[in-house]
């Protein structure tokens, strides 16, 4: 995460961009007291979204966390996918 004004950003926008694209990084875009704009890229977005859907249902967080606690402790297993 990295934070800029708004003055600063409009004069290099591209590399802003760039920087928060290629990097999967976050900029925050300081607007002043308690004001701010985020930007981050399309794929950190749709994963942070993803992730606030998994865990949108109490049965959904408990069924990850059980999976979690599965892996901790060694009580997983690897299956060999068929490619087609």
């Amino acid at each position: 995460m990295f934070i800029t004004s708004v003055s600063d950003f409009r004069k290099d926008i591209k590399s802003y961009l760039d920087r928060v694209s290629k990097n999967f990084e976050t900029l925050i875009i300081n607007r002043g007291k308690d004001s701010g704009i985020v930007v981050m890229s399309l794929e950190e977005y749709n994963s942070l979204m993803a992730t606030n859907y998994e865990l949108s249902s109490r049965k959904n967080e408990m069924r990850l966390d059980a999976a979690i606690e599965k892996l901790k402790i060694g009580k997983s297993y690897s299956k060999e996918l068929i490619e087609e």
